[in-house]
């Protein structure tokens, strides 16, 4: 049987972390711990986790039930006592089991203790049999527990995500820029090249180019926080700037164009004017650096 060989060659009380002695409360609440960290919807392209969780499965099938854990622990009993003759066995005591009646009477010893050995092993594959039979009750619920837990943390996640995006719902910027309806290239901004200026801000949720207008998108952030750094801080490329403007969901008391460190209604010096140019093409060569060495390092991890 598959199953019964697999199981005797595992310790189950240390798959658990857990003590011979252990009450079944402590056996479940181990069980959920671990079979949580590796249940196969939490990893759905990791193999060993599944793996682990049908062991620790079948553990908590084992040890929760009276039976199949006195027959567990008899067979976990032998192999621990064979395991500790053998270690005891030196050199000399190899030598005097080459005299005939020692070998005549440790054969007797053995054939004794294999007997009770195979005895021991037969009746926990008969109770692992029992419980394939008849279900255990006590994985069933420990389960529907896990799977409860899994469903609170998900939906934990989804009210943080909700409660990111503000009442107003979820953040909409919108951006403009020179483009000219017959220019090919859409003034520099292909989807691409905003989702790439954008991203490094939060989770981009969607963002649609107009087919109306060129030189117009609308971006929507997963979160508040995200596109206010994406106002405040991007200014696009230094040969055709960006103009950014709240669309929905702008924070109160946030006003004015998208120029870093300048309020609405600032009047742009012509030093003011300088500054801001050169800190946008400083911008505009570290993101082309920076474009330059992911093309690098994506060509770099492609097989040849």
């Amino acid at each position: 049987m598959a199953v019964t060989k697999e199981l005797l060659q595992m310790d189950l009380y240390a798959l658990l972390g857990i003590e011979e002695k252990a009450a079944d409360k402590e056996v479940k609440k181990a069980y959920r711990q671990k079979a949580l960290s590796c249940h196969p919807d939490k990893n759905p392209d990791n193999p060993r986790a599944a793996e682990l969780f049908h062991q620790l499965s079948q553990a908590l099938e084992v040890l929760t039930d009276a039976a199949a854990r006195a027959a567990y622990d008899k067979v976990r009993k032998a192999k621990k006592q064979a395991a500790e003759r053998t270690q005891k066995l030196d050199e000399r005591r190899k030598k005097v089991k080459l005299d005939l009646e020692a070998r005549e009477r440790q054969a007797q010893a053995q054939g004794s203790e294999e007997e009770e050995d195979s005895r021991s092993t037969r009746t926990l594959e008969q109770e692992i049999e029992r419980l394939r039979e008849e279900g255990s009750r006590q994985l069933q619920e420990q389960q529907r527990l896990i799977r409860e837990q899994i469903r609170q943390e998900h939906d934990q996640r989804l009210r943080g995500k909700a409660e990111n995006t503000d009442d107003r719902g979820t953040p909409k910027l919108k951006l403009k820029w020179k483009c000219k309806m017959e220019d090919e290239s859409k003034g520099g901004y292909s989807k691409d090249v905003l989702l790439q200026l954008l991203q490094k801000y939060g989770e981009v949720l969607n963002l649609v180019l107009s087919s109306k207008k060129a030189g117009m998108a609308v971006v929507e952030f997963a979160t508040v926080k995200a596109a206010e750094l994406a106002f405040q801080n991007e200014v696009g490329l230094a040969s055709n700037p960006l103009k950014i403007s709240w669309l929905e969901g702008q924070p109160q008391g946030m006003a004015g164009p998208s120029y870093p460190g300048l309020s609405k209604g600032s009047v742009l010096s012509e030093r003011d004017y300088e500054s801001l140019v050169m800190m946008r093409m400083r911008q505009a060569a570290e993101r082309q650096q920076l474009t330059a060495r992911m093309q690098q390092e994506d060509q770099e991890g492609q097989p040849t």
